[in-house]
């Protein structure tokens, strides 16, 4: 079991021949400062010099519009933490802005106004 949870035998995806632990160099935690799952990523306008690891890449290329960590995730077909930690070497290096959900309530829970734009989105739909 790893840190994140995730059991070894889990940790190749369908159809993914490199296991998701290498692709993070064994890594399960980011240096930066933990990132919310539902922090927003974009791209910004630097553009990397040199070839970068296809999963940076893509990340990139999601990222020209507002993307979550759990999006990321999702299309790359790794858990959350390891996306936390390609999002976390991107935006070390400059490559994406990350933004963070408002802070919550004292007692836990979101701000009315995260709620109403929640609501919002939910009905536009």
């Amino acid at each position: 079991m790893s840190a994140d949870g995730e059991s070894f035998d889990d940790a190749v995806a369908p159809g993914r021949v490199v296991p998701v632990y290498a692709v993070t160099g064994g890594r399960t935690r980011s240096d930066a400062t933990e990132l919310p799952m539902e922090s927003l990523v974009m791209a910004t306008d630097q553009v990397p010099s040199e070839e970068i690891q296809a999963e940076y890449q893509q990340i990139l290329e999601m990222a020209d519009q507002p993307v979550s960590l759990v999006e990321i995730g999702s299309v790359l077909q790794v858990p959350v933490g390891v996306a936390r930690v390609l999002v976390s070497d991107l935006a070390g290096a400059g490559y994406v802005a990350v933004h963070r959900p408002e802070p919550r309530n004292r007692d836990g829970r979101p701000h009315p106004a995260v709620l109403e734009r929640l609501l919002e989105g939910l009905r536009a739909r």
